[in-house]
């Protein structure tokens, strides 16, 4: 391609690659310490955006910039939103450098994460004594690390998520095993979608149907085969939960809490945003194919052994949803332990001890952030990368479906009480995170 070409190229694009390394006049073995006040900010800022691109929210992005800043003698004030920064660093002649950054899309890397906030802590440790060559290199491997798994393995994580999300919510072995495939499938088509860059919208939407659609083809393959009870269609919800946001639902919390309001809402209108594109995608297929939302079977389970089964499925579902959260095998399998054990006290606290959905999940939630909080002690994965996955096996994704379904139809009575179930249960688990970060996090307990 020619230098015309390029121009033409570049030209196309809506969002265009920064080069961070033309910021820089310094050569690469001046220390970080001894570059200028513009290569300093450009350091900053490049740490920050690299961070808000693994989906962490803007109190950690804020954090971390904050940090590497006050490591090289410079002050960072910043407005972080969900796809953009705006930030103004000043040194100690209270000259001032303003840069805004803003992302092409938004997205979930948790080994990403993990290896900024490893970068981050070590410059820290290190008085920032960094030549400006290893801070590119460093940073230059950690860009570079693009999708941890194959679309293939996303799709299979994907179905392994959703067939234990469709258990916990009273499938029997049809629906489950329908609810792989259908997820399985579903996810695949949004992951080679996302590939070439295709828009949000679409990619849900498409998503949300294929899922749809296979679901509906197993079950009547199933039907022929094994003569299954039509109960076992009311499974199809189930093939579609792979597209909750749960990133952005908690994150949204946490941010808000922290009084980081425009990150917050953003992200949140981000997640109806999804909502509302895959319960309409849903909605007009179970039209088209004549299926809605019912009950499935009761499983006539024994109390120990269904106890048991939701320790499994929830470790499963949870695993499922870290690996599409492109977690490593390790960090993943720990979210699905603390996962499995926090989902099943609020599934027994609900059945066992009839304690309200929202007030069980928000003992779940606080589990989950208590236990995250030791693991990281031990083990320094990033607290969100087990946080968040492990209780997105809670978010209440059949009730939003079902309260979209029946405004569909007019049923405007019943679609608000599904649509008032789920919003207490939203609200509910990043309060409980958030009151498990409160009493075990010094640093988030004061607001300065």
């Amino acid at each position: 391609m020619n230098e015309k070409e390029q121009e033409h190229h570049l030209s196309e694009k809506h969002h265009m690659k920064i080069l961070w390394e033309e910021f820089f006049k310094s050569d690469n073995d001046t220390l970080a310490q001894d570059a200028t006040l513009v290569e300093k900010a450009s350091i900053v800022g490049r740490v920050g955006i690299m961070l808000l691109s693994c989906g962490t929210g803007a109190w950690r992005v804020r954090d971390s910039m904050d940090t590497i800043a006050r490591t090289l003698g410079i002050t960072c004030s910043t407005d972080i939103g969900l796809v953009s920064i705006e930030y103004t660093c000043f040194d100690v002649d209270n000259e001032s450098y303003s840069q805004t950054l803003s992302l092409a899309a938004t997205g979930v890397n948790m080994t990403k994460l993990n290896e900024l906030e490893k970068f981050v802590r070590q410059f820290e440790a290190g008085d920032g004594q960094w030549t400006i060559g290893q801070i590119h290199k460093r940073l230059r491997e950690i860009s570079n690390q693009k999708s941890a798994y194959s679309s293939v393995i996303s799709g299979l994580s994907s179905g392994l998520a959703c067939a234990g999300f469709i258990f916990l919510l009273g499938g029997g072995l049809p629906e489950v095993i329908c609810a792989f495939f259908g997820a399985g499938v579903g996810n695949y088509v949004r992951s080679l979608m996302g590939k070439r860059k295709i828009t949000l919208v679409a990619k849900i939407a498409v998503a949300v149907a294929v899922a749809c659609v296979v679901y509906f083809a197993c079950f009547h393959i199933g039907t022929l085969l094994f003569h299954l009870d039509h109960h076992h269609a009311y499974g199809y919800i189930g093939a579609m939960l792979f597209v909750i946001p749960g990133f952005p639902f908690i994150t949204s919390g946490l941010d808000m809490s922290k009084l980081d309001m425009r990150s917050g809402l953003e992200r949140l209108t981000y997640a109806i945003l999804i909502i509302t594109i895959a319960t309409m995608a849903g909605w007009a297929v179970a039209t088209i194919l004549n299926l809605h939302p019912g009950s499935m079977l009761k499983l006539k389970i024994d109390p120990g052994i269904l106890t048991f089964l939701r320790l499994i499925a929830s470790f499963c579902g949870v695993f499922g949803f870290s690996i599409m959260f492109n977690s490593r095998p390790n960090m993943a399998a720990t979210a699905a332990i603390i996962g499995a054990m926090a989902n099943t006290l609020r599934l027994s606290l609900v059945d066992y001890v009839h304690i309200a959905p929202a007030l069980a999940a928000f003992i779940g939630a606080l589990l989950a952030g208590l236990l995250a909080s030791i693991v990281r002690q031990k083990v320094g994965f990033p607290r969100i990368a087990i946080t968040v996955p492990s209780i997105v096996i809670m978010v209440p994704g059949l009730y939003m479906y079902r309260a979209v379904f029946n405004f569909g139809i007019t049923n405007i009575n019943i679609g608000a009480f599904w649509i008032t179930e789920a919003l207490m249960i939203v609200v509910a688990l990043p309060l409980g995170l958030l009151a498990a970060r409160i009493l075990t996090d010094k640093k988030w307990r004061h607001a300065d």
